[in-house]
């Protein structure tokens, strides 16, 4: 029974942490932006896993047969379903590399 709320706990504080935003739009350029793959670490893989396989959200592995480069940055931008919009605070340059990066897994 420990182990179960242990667990819970430590997944609920996962959830809340990684969906959750920092403090303000940031100003880097397209040029000072992290790569999608690092993004993503440290913004989706909490939900998404490291390795793409899903976890809190969905497995993203093969995300670019069904979903566009357009449409992937939509959802980053939007959110869909339990994901949150604005998770990269509205940084276009780290939404669409990310955006590229996922619409490549086929």
């Amino acid at each position: 029974m420990k182990r179960k709320i242990s667990a819970l706990i430590l997944g609920t504080t996962l959830v809340l942490t990684a969906c959750g935003g920092g403090g303000g739009n940031d100003s880097k350029t397209a040029t000072e932006s992290a790569s999608g793959p690092e993004v993503f670490k440290q913004n989706c893989s909490s939900c998404h896993g490291g390795d793409l396989k899903g976890g809190y959200g969905p497995n993203l592995e093969k995300v670019g047969k069904e979903f566009s480069q357009a449409q992937i940055q939509k959802i980053i931008e939007n959110g869909k379903g339990k994901m949150p919009a604005g998770i990269l605070n509205g940084n276009k340059a780290e939404e669409e590399s990310v955006a590229k990066w996922l619409s490549e897994k086929k």
